[in-house]
């Protein structure tokens, strides 16, 4: 039987699921702002807490510092904005109006990379690659919690070529990264998810099927 030390009270739990629901991936920063060291590093001991499959803990995290290489990498996701705008077709005007990074006016700018595979084989035998995302994402996500508990917005950026960003970086070719992760103070947090503010998309409500798939409740 769990002793007191290790259970959590009730108000500890309704926090935790207050900052589960008040996550937000934010887009807009106040400029000419700053993370304390020791915050910073509180949250990426969080993220590195992660659960992993195999214990393999394939992130990588590189803090973008050099203001020349954040604005290299501002321009190649402007790039890629440009490339997803004309991919959309007769939505492509209403996409760009949307504000899809805040990569130049955010305190921290991270970048995650995938570690070239170490040849884990335990719980990723027959999905290597997805067992190892899957992994990168909970760290991410970690981050993502505890950011909001410290009352910090952070962004998750995915418009790049990896190949390039990489190269930018100076990865590995074996390695790829797979997230910019835009961190700092924010004036407010979104009262919705931005995208349904903005009418782009609505959220799904869960669904919880039973023994098999069932068309019906997708």
């Amino acid at each position: 039987m769990m002793n007191e030390a290790e259970s959590f009270s009730e108000q500890e739990r309704a926090t935790l699921y207050r900052v589960v629901q008040a996550r937000r991936d934010m887009r807009h920063f106040l400029p000419a702002t700053t993370i304390p060291a020791d915050v910073l590093h509180r949250m990426l001991a969080a993220a590195h807490s992660a659960p992993s499959v195999g214990l393999m803990q394939p992130w990588r995290f590189i803090r973008i510092a050099d203001t020349n290489l954040r604005h290299q990498i501002a321009a190649l996701v402007e790039s890629e904005r440009l490339a997803t705008a004309q991919a959309l077709g007769e939505r492509d005007d209403e996409f760009m109006r949307i504000k899809v990074e805040g990569l130049r006016e955010c305190a921290e700018l991270l970048a995650v990379v995938l570690a070239p595979d170490d040849g884990t084989v335990f719980g990723r035998r027959t999905m290597p690659q997805e067992m190892a995302l899957c992994s990168a994402a909970c760290a991410i996500q970690n981050l993502w919690l505890a950011a909001r508990a410290e009352n910090l917005g952070m962004g998750w950026v995915s418009l790049f070529d990896p190949v390039k960003l990489g190269q930018l970086l100076g990865c590995p070719i074996e390695a790829k990264p797979i997230a910019l992760l835009c961190l700092g103070p924010v004036k407010e947090f979104y009262a919705r998810p931005m995208l349904e503010q903005l009418n782009w998309r609505q959220g799904r409500q869960l669904v919880l099927m039973r023994d098999q798939w069932s068309e019906g409740t997708c």
